[in-house]
């Protein structure tokens, strides 16, 4: 599991792990508890060029669909099929193996530190 407070984070309620070039992404457990028990992920193809802040994917849960964003402009190097089969991952562990895709990026634009996301939330 990632150390929730080394974490980068987003608006759209995502997390960032860089590692070197490589930006590891997925959703907080407030998004995941927001959107319910999730039932479906739809993630891009490894190769597939990302631009950051536009839509590569897509959550489905019993409440609602939610749209996964590409945090950083790149391409994606691996996509977790873990989660695809069995998208309940999601819910139980956000911040481990629940993670979504990787994304080789170039330049990492300014993202949220835990601080900052944890007041954007109410927490």
């Amino acid at each position: 599991m990632a150390d929730k407070s080394t974490l980068q984070y987003t608006a759209e309620h995502e997390w960032v792990l860089v590692d070197g070039d490589v930006a590891t992404v997925g959703i907080t457990a407030y998004a995941a508890d927001k959107l319910g028990d999730v039932v479906f992920v739809d993630l891009p193809d490894v190769g597939v060029s990302v631009v950051g802040g536009k839509v590569v994917g897509e959550i489905e849960s019993t409440k609602s669909v939610g749209e996964l964003f590409a945090p950083v402009d790149g391409e994606v190097v691996e996509s977790n099929q873990a989660v695809v089969d069995a998208p309940e991952l999601v819910n139980t562990d956000p911040f481990g193996d629940g993670w979504l895709i990787k994304v080789r990026f170039e330049s990492l634009p300014a993202l949220m530190t835990f601080a900052e996301y944890s007041t954007l939330v109410g927490e």
